[in-house]
């Protein structure tokens, strides 16, 4: 089964992480690459995680009461009888889940992405080979780069005024598509409104 590719703004939502190893830290590292506020809830926790700033941290067993209000919730403990407790839970709630290593108990999963800025690019295997996915990450690192982020913001701050300036949908399009590629090709983002 594919997953739907669908980005969702989790920027200041409160997320939940259960568990406190190596695999809940690297769910909690992505869930902070894009602004979530993270609570972890575990017996025990990994010395990296409590050095995961700003980061809330409960060293104790998960109870139902730790879902109140949050958006979505990470399963990541090594007991599968507690991820699928925790999940009836979620769905009961309505809430968001994803149990790691465990498709079957997943609305959504994590992809192998790129970030640069609000540029994102994003790949799955839907949970069937990891590796693939990350590969393509890799792969993507030469069309991603910081260049690219840096022209996605700047073409992010002239939206309005070539809304504007070229009301016609196919030739903003057009100079919107010259912009990008004469700026990959000088190095840096340049646009002069008179050569346009």
């Amino acid at each position: 089964m594919a997953y739907f590719p669908m980005f969702i703004q989790i920027e200041q939502k409160p997320c939940l992480v259960v568990g406190g190893g190596l695999v809940a830290k690297r769910k909690v590292r992505v869930l902070q690459d894009f602004g979530a506020v993270v609570t972890v809830v575990a017996p025990e926790v990994d010395p990296c995680i409590w050095q995961m700033e700003p980061i809330t941290i409960y060293e104790k067993d998960f109870e139902d009461a730790d879902l109140s209000g949050q958006c979505l919730v990470v399963a990541a403990t090594d007991q599968p009888e507690i991820n699928h407790r925790i999940y009836a839970k979620c769905k009961e709630a309505g809430i968001l889940i994803n149990v790691v290593d465990d498709p079957a108990y997943c609305d959504f999963i994590f992809p192998a992405y790129r970030k640069e800025k609000d540029m994102v690019a994003a790949f799955s295997s839907s949970g069937k080979s990891p590796v693939v996915a990350q590969y393509l990450k890799e792969e993507n690192q030469k069309i991603l780069t910081p260049l690219l982020g840096d022209i996605n913001e700047r073409m992010g701050e002239l939206r309005d005024l070539l809304k504007k300036r070229y009301p016609d949908e196919s030739e903003r399009k057009q100079v919107i598509r010259n912009m990008l590629y004469q700026s990959l090709e000088k190095g840096e983002f340049k646009w002069n409104e008179e050569e346009d």
